[in-house]
């Protein structure tokens, strides 16, 4: 790699400084990409203002072609190529958001566009990166061995290196949402951001610091991967797992953006798997809006912490809306379950002619419908002439499922509830 490509996109993030991000690099960023990137809406959400006893302003930046803000600092980087760079192209490693954006512009730019993406990467972000124009290379099984293939080929090729978070001209690009937010509602006391690599959340913290040092700027991980809350606090939590905001599943934090983040951010808060879940379902039920799990760690951090920001008018950012729909199906019908309208009771019964009738019945009488019946004959501990049944039942709300669960155990039923993690 020439020195001239170095200055175009900086890769050195170990040794970049604060001081390469500023309220300035941000303003510019937002003059290159004006007209390129849609100019999100940025409104008060009446409901959830009511539900979490804050004045909630939500960032829609799931309305992007590419569902997501990446779009921003992806073509901000491309927009400092030389021409030879441009005509060389360049490569990322990125299975989710970074790969469409940076494959979109650069396809709309006329830049090729190579991803690195592990061999398990969905078909779905395979299909969607190529339908924006990504030339794809699936190597590895981790997230790792594919960054470390694409810097093989950026070699090879003498392609372009853009780090999907780890690089001031992609945090400047992505700070720009904060410029956005900010002149809608200068009035913020709160910036509630999630972080992966923490290219977002250092691009917007420089915006509020420059703007305003009295807004507090917090972060938000998901519980199963707090890397850059233990970096930023000196902890150590288990990092990893299968968590619904995946694309802040981050294991190594940036190096550049943890600087920048202990500089400028105030605090870091964890969530955990059932609050992404119901943040989710929230947007949709109230905003109807998609958002996916990433997108919905910010409103999941201040349902969690009621207290820490009850008054206070918060920007929320819905950082991305690209989930699996079936995925999506399945967090609504736990959501409906974790309330009460959903439910699944099992009952001891005995194997012979009309003992479900029996049991039916009483459903009926409760007004609970039944959605799907499920016998237990051979693996359980009861005697060969018993069975249990695991009824999936749908219900007005919590207490008429109680009900029905009290009128069975007045039959003589043993019946209980199957919990819901």
């Amino acid at each position: 790699m020439t020195a001239e490509t170095a200055s175009a996109v900086p890769l050195a993030a170990s040794t970049a400084s604060p001081d390469e991000l500023t309220i300035d690099t941000v303003r510019a960023a937002a003059a290159r990409i004006e007209g390129a990137v849609v100019k999100t809406p940025m409104m008060r959400s009446i409901t959830l203002s009511q539900i979490t006893g804050a004045d909630i302003w939500l960032k829609f930046e799931n309305l992007q072609f590419t569902a997501a803000y990446k779009e921003r600092g992806a073509l901000n980087a491309l927009l400092h190529l030389t021409e030879e760079q441009k005509q060389r192209g360049v490569i990322a490693a990125s299975a989710g958001n970074h790969s469409q954006g940076l494959s979109y512009h650069g396809t709309r730019l006329g830049v090729p566009v190579h991803i690195v993406m592990p061999r398990t990467t969905p078909t779905v972000k395979i299909m969607q990166t190529e339908s924006v124009g990504g030339k794809v290379v699936l190597e590895g099984e981790t997230f790792d061995e594919a960054h470390a293939h694409a810097r093989k080929l950026e070699a090879q090729m003498g392609l372009t290196f853009v780090h999907p978070f780890d690089d001031p001209l992609i945090a400047a690009g992505q700070g720009t949402v904060a410029l956005e937010m900010l002149e809608v509602q200068p009035d913020l006391d709160c910036i509630v951001t999630p972080i992966g690599g923490g290219g977002l959340i250092s691009g917007m913290a420089t915006v509020a610091r420059a703007t305003n040092p009295d807004i507090e700027v917090v972060g938000v991980q998901a519980a199963l991967f707090p890397s850059m809350f233990d970096k930023i606090k000196g902890e150590s939590h288990p990092c990893g797992g299968d968590t619904l905001a995946e694309g802040i599943a981050v294991k190594k934090p940036g190096e550049f953006t943890s600087k920048v983040i202990a500089e400028r951010v105030d605090d870091i808060l964890l969530v955990s798997e059932p609050s992404l879940e119901k943040a989710v379902s929230l947007l949709l039920q109230i905003e109807k809006t998609v958002v996916e799990g990433a997108g919905a760690a910010g409103l999941a951090a201040v349902l969690s912490n009621p207290e820490r920001f009850a008054g206070k008018t918060i920007g929320l950012v819905l950082c991305g809306g690209n989930i699996d729909t079936r995925l999506l199906a399945n967090v609504l019908l736990r959501d409906l379950a974790r309330q009460g309208r959903l439910a699944r009771l099992r009952v001891t019964l005995q194997d012979r002619p009309g003992a479900l009738f029996k049991v039916m019945r009483l459903f009926d009488e409760h007004n609970v419908n039944i959605i799907e019946i499920y016998h237990q004959r051979i693996f359980t501990t009861l005697p060969a002439k018993g069975l249990i049944t695991d009824i999936e039942c749908e219900a007005r709300d919590a207490q008429q499922v109680e009900q029905l669960i009290a009128a069975l155990r007045a039959e003589n039923y043993i019946v209980e509830a199957v919990e819901l993690n």
